[in-house]
């Protein structure tokens, strides 16, 4: 079985993102593998962790990922800040037979992590509008989905996850976890909320959502966040789309910082999030570049959560109009490829520790350390952890699986195989396959 087959056949997704299958990413011939180790979410511990204590690893990944695509080039990229991390990479690379491979160190801003800023960062490459890495030869890695790249060649399905559970917990920590463990579990395991009454964000306190902490953890989850439930950033994500259009209306000031700040305009692409906020207030359907170019944007939350001074929400603004047009059949169609670097864009980078403050969450930015692998008696494995359709189940109810053993198994098309990520029963097969020890 070939490279590309192994990782297909572990079920190997991206770790850090939206969960697009690795083995689909890597049939390609590329010029750069990038390992991303930004961890730009606040709160966040988890890549920095693994890169200090898991190094060879994710080097060995690195050097496979290269090896399918052909790269001329492997980069590291990484903040300053994770100095551990740094020093372990510096010492892999030493003593690393492959030449080609090199770190390049990142500034402490925010959303340095998203793919297209960080090829621009490490190769001054600007990716077209709506396009992806792919486009200007790169591919980008998460570090996570470096170590399950590497454990694959060696014949090991993806079935646990690193978690960090953080915010007003009474020991934040990070955990590696089996998938399909109840959140619960996770927050009981950090000491338990440290107030009453909390709601949880999953993910991190930008790209996350409020959640259910009877959700399980699947192949994508990086964070669990604990927070009273009337903290600021629970109650602007809990905000339907309603209220958000009608404060839209009532209260947009037409400053334009939400333009100004966004991530992938100083990139060059043409998105203005103020232009979309314009036409949802006062009804300009005959605008219509300002109403598609919400397809541009890739929802990192700059515009609602640090740039807007009057507390309003673009993201999510932008968020239903793509929700609509695809509904209604439109295309994306802003693809342009002469795109130019803003002159501010270096100004305009965002702080993490401005941002950190602006979310109200800086009593919280403290370590999350590494406290072992979590077990459990019972887990809900999603058969949908991915980008594509859900993978077809291989059990039925009663049967009894190992731990690695096939339960969902994907044919043709976009997808990923699941595996049982404890041995036991199997007492349910829907939507999700639940295993009991």
């Amino acid at each position: 079985m070939g490279e590309i087959e192994l990782i297909k056949e572990a079920g190997v997704v991206g770790a850090g993102g939206a969960g697009f299958p690795t083995h689909v990413k890597l049939n390609a011939k590329v010029d750069v593998v990038i390992a991303n180790g930004a961890e730009c979410e606040p709160l966040l511990r988890v890549d920095q962790q693994l890169m200090a204590e898991r190094a060879p690893e994710i080097m060995k990944g690195l050097e496979i990922a290269m090896r399918i695509t052909n790269a001329k080039e492997g980069v590291i990229a990484l903040k300053g800040k994770y100095k551990s991390a740094v020093h372990a990479f510096e010492k892999e690379i030493e003593k690393s037979k492959d030449k080609r491979v090199r770190m390049h160190i990142l500034g402490n801003f925010y959303p340095a992590g998203d793919e297209q800023v960080l090829v621009y960062e490490v190769t001054k490459r600007i990716v077209p509008e709506g396009g992806i890495p792919l486009m200007v030869s790169v591919v980008v890695q998460n570090v996570n989905t470096l170590i399950n790249i590497a454990n694959a060649i060696e014949g090991k399905p993806v079935i646990s996850k690193y978690v960090t559970v953080s915010g007003a917990v009474k020991n934040p920590s990070t955990f590696e976890v089996p998938i399909g463990i109840s959140i619960k579990e996770l927050i009981e395991k950090a000491g338990g909320a440290a107030v009453n009454p909390y709601r949880i964000i999953v993910g991190g306190p930008m790209m996350g959502y409020v959640g259910n902490e009877e959700e399980p953890v699947t192949k994508t989850t990086g964070g669990v966040i604990v927070l009273p439930a009337e903290h600021p950033l629970i109650l602007k994500k809990m905000r339907d789309i309603s209220r958000n259009a009608k404060l839209a209306q009532a209260a947009c000031i037409r400053c334009t910082l939400c333009t100004q700040a966004c991530p992938r305009n100083l990139l060059g692409h043409n998105i203005e999030p103020d232009r979309v906020m314009k036409s949802v207030a006062f009804g300009l359907s005959r605008d219509v570049s300002s109403i598609t170019n919400a397809f541009l944007c890739v929802e990192c939350g700059v515009c609602t959560y640090f740039a807007c001074p009057m507390e309003l929400d673009p993201m999510k603004i932008n968020h239903e109009i793509k929700m609509q047009l695809s509904k209604a059949g439109v295309k994306k169609p802003h693809k342009r490829t002469d795109l130019h670097v803003n002159e501010f864009r270096e100004t305009r980078k965002v702080p993490l520790s401005r941002l950190i403050a602006r979310l109200g969450l800086s009593e919280y930015d403290v370590p999350a350390p590494m406290r072992g692998k979590i077990e459990a008696k019972k887990v809900r494995i999603p058969l949908k952890m991915h980008i594509g359709s859900p993978a077809l189940p291989t059990v039925k109810v009663g049967d009894f699986v190992k731990e690695g053993d096939v339960i969902g198994r994907i044919t043709d098309g976009l997808g990923a195989n699941v595996h049982a990520s404890i041995s036991g029963k199997v007492t349910e097969v829907s939507g999700h396959i639940t295993i009991e020890v």
